[in-house]
């Protein structure tokens, strides 16, 4: 059976503590650069999506223009029933 040494443990610790600090810099170099890219990448997806919101409004303003003229037929869901309050 192996017993932990202290040589070992502190061993452990400075490779975590390493990792650690590596990772913080590798953050501070590549996070500006993945940031922007997903700015852009929105950026993209907001203007595309705005053109074709305007694509489609003034397609349906189209359509709506040829279409008043014919009426529109309305459904009939239910009957209506009138109802009195009854008082006590």
């Amino acid at each position: 059976m192996q017993t932990a040494s202290v040589p070992g443990f502190i061993r452990t610790i400075l490779i975590i503590v390493g990792i650690y600090y590596a990772f913080k810099i590798l953050a501070r170099i590549f996070m500006p650069y993945l940031l922007r890219k997903m700015v852009q990448k929105a950026e993209r997806n907001f203007k595309q999506q705005a053109e074709n919101f305007q694509q489609n409004t003034t397609q349906s303003s189209s359509q709506q223009a040829t279409n008043s003229t014919t009426p529109k037929v309305k459904k009939q869901i239910g009957e209506y029933v009138d109802f009195e309050e009854i008082k006590e």
